[in-house]
């Protein structure tokens, strides 16, 4: 018996929210595979509505479909690290340039105090909450700077960009060693924003996305 559309609208969008969330909370992890039944059952819904899910998840680039054999999560390649980050980079270097613009700057002073206190905390020993406050406060600087073009079809390609980050970040958890670093790269940014220099904010962007692609093993 066919579902009405409403319904299916429904359940397919519940399976779509339930499929990401696995996604970009490694419970899918990149390259893994998996069966459309196993899928279903993972998600607890009926394999109409995981099937319409599948299709977004794959327009969205976060998996592929393989026809009668299930899906294959994105891997996190060379290629489409340098992509994604490529992308992230020109929103950033653009908010923070547009937040000196604007005098915006006293957004970032409660980020900032809360990154000098994560530093703090990291020299005297990193632990699974702290790396996980590391990971939130990381996003929160990024979504700043992006949000700040004040753009809602940058906003939703933003989004869409972090999804697939996020998926990939999960092949390759946060180091402890690198907490410290990002977070001073996170406070050179800021620092430049709040001293009203856009070159110096751009470049410390800049800085923050080539070492971010070394942690990846990218250079140049």
């Amino acid at each position: 018996m066919n579902m009405p559309d409403g319904e299916g609208l429904l359940l397919a969008e519940k399976a779509f929210n339930a499929l990401k969330a696995m996604l970009t909370g490694g419970q899918l992890r990149a390259g893994q595979f998996v069966s459309m039944p196993d899928l279903a059952r993972m998600v607890d819904l009926p394999l109409a509505p995981v099937r319409e899910a599948v299709k977004r998840a794959e327009s969205a680039g976060l998996l592929n479909v393989l026809p009668k054999r299930g899906v294959a999560v994105m891997e996190a390649t060379p290629d489409l690290i340098r992509e994604y980050f490529d992308l992230r980079l020109i929103f950033d270097q653009e908010g923070a340039r547009r937040l000196v613009r604007g005098g915006h700057g006293e957004r970032l002073a409660a980020l900032r105090d809360v990154h000098v206190r994560l530093v703090e905390a990291a020299r005297n020993g990193i632990t699974p909450s702290l790396q996980r406050e590391a990971m939130a406060v990381d996003w929160s600087l990024h979504s700043t700077l992006s949000d700040a073009l004040g753009n809602a079809t940058v906003r939703e390609i933003y989004a869409q960009n972090r999804d697939r980050i996020s998926v990939m970040q999960h092949s390759r958890p946060l180091l402890p060693d690198r907490i410290v670093p990002a977070m001073e790269e996170h406070l050179a940014i800021i620092d430049g924003i709040l001293g009203g220099d856009e070159q110096v904010a751009a470049e410390a962007v800049r800085r923050h996305f080539a070492q971010t692609l070394r942690w990846w093993g990218i250079f140049g």
